[in-house]
């Protein structure tokens, strides 16, 4: 019995590789209706391989988040020897992370301090790991475009270290630009700050710098991941719409801790396993987001076809 292939956006051709422009392969939904588009991304993501990879992914997300910490505490204490990026990381951190916030900073700050080893260890650690959350990414994003080879494993890592660095750099800029909000904040209120004016605004800042992180992260992911040429026009307002309902989920799955009680279950390993959940909704989202893009892009692209003949 032939074994069944998962569900694709694109219709593979019999020349389809990493070479084949987009333009060139066919939608599998046959109507630009907004229907049968969900209707295709349901039967996606009701496929076993996404759910495994979006497991895949969730497990490799926990075992880089904590030496990701770790490296960026080192950096804003040792490399830019700045306070206030320092103070600014566990307030980043703390949006980022569902569950747990208050007990996972304080522990990596515990470790960051100067400690070589320790900090060497975050590094390898850090370099290992995030090629294995790209990985099973690239795979899954391979599928979604139709291309039916993927990178070499070398070429592979080689990618997956560069995004690797691409989020650090990243999220170094968000730090940075946080401690600057936080120090000319105060100034524009004349040291005026135990105020709710002062207050709404230092949140809101922060939150919609998270979300710009955010949507960013998500199109570096969509663009430089699958192995073909995507055009960033194709991918970006996936990026900033899952970048939203990703922030917007965040909230809800806060609010929906009390009732899932992963405490009375998992006793003391509820923060690991609340995280876990997490990282497996959020890489769910992250392949919704690139079916629904290619499916949407490459029917914009037919009926642009069907309009010239």
């Amino acid at each position: 019995m032939p074994t069944p292939t998962p569900q694709t956006a694109i219709e593979p051709t019999k020349s389809n590789n990493a070479a084949v422009p987009v333009a060139e392969i066919l939608p599998v939904v046959p109507q630009h209706s907004l229907w049968s588009q969900i209707v295709a991304l349901a039967r996606y993501m009701s496929t076993t391989e996404v759910h495994t990879y979006a497991f895949s992914v969730a497990a490799n997300v926990i075992l880089s988040l904590f030496p990701f910490i770790v490296l960026l505490l080192t950096l804003t204490r040792q490399v830019f020897h700045s306070r206030a990026m320092e103070s600014v990381v566990p307030e980043m951190m703390k949006s980022f992370l569902p569950v747990g916030q208050d007990f996972v900073m304080r522990n990596m700050q515990l470790l960051a301090h100067p400690h070589k080893g320790t900090q060497a260890f975050s590094l390898a650690m850090l370099l290992i790991t995030s090629t294995g959350v790209f990985l099973p990414l690239e795979v899954a994003l391979n599928s979604v475009w139709g291309v039916r080879r993927n990178r070499s494993y070398l070429r592979n890592q080689l990618v997956s270290l560069g995004l690797a660095f691409g989020v650090g750099a990243l999220a170094m800029v968000s730090v940075a630009l946080t401690a600057n909000h936080a120090i000319w904040l105060p100034w524009l209120f004349f040291g005026h700050t135990k105020n709710l004016a002062f207050t709404v605004l230092t949140y809101g800042a922060m939150r919609i710098l998270a979300v710009i992180a955010s949507i960013l992260l998500f199109f570096l992911i969509y663009w430089a991941l699958p192995n073909r040429a995507v055009p960033a026009r194709a991918v970006l307002p996936a990026a900033i719409v899952i970048g939203l309902l990703w922030e917007g989920a965040k909230d809800l799955y806060i609010r929906a801790l009390p009732w899932l009680d992963f405490q009375s279950v998992y006793g003391p390993f509820y923060i690991s396993v609340g995280l876990m959940m997490w990282a497996f909704l959020s890489g769910l989202l992250l392949l919704a987001g690139a079916h629904f893009s290619a499916t949407r892009y490459t029917l914009r692209l037919a009926r642009q076809a069907a309009m010239e003949g």
